[in-house]
């Protein structure tokens, strides 16, 4: 399956489709915890990462929001 991750395209599993909590799995996403996920433009709830696919063509964005600045 061929995706474009965070800009790059990239070769993941050979399978149809994978979840996106599978696909986290399968490119070894580091801080899964505090990682928020775009498919093709929309944010996921993380709720939802177990039954959402990503199929071939897709595009997935691996955002992580950092709080700061001066207090």
């Amino acid at each position: 399956m061929n995706l474009t991750v965070n800009g790059k395209k990239t070769a993941v599993a050979d399978k149809e489709s994978l979840s996106v909590s599978e696909l986290l799995d399968e490119l070894n996403v580091e801080d899964v915890l505090y990682v928020t996920v775009e498919l093709n433009g929309d944010i996921l709830e993380r709720g939802n990462f177990d039954g959402t696919l990503v199929r071939d063509g897709d595009e997935v964005e691996f955002l992580y929001f950092m709080g700061g600045g001066r207090g």
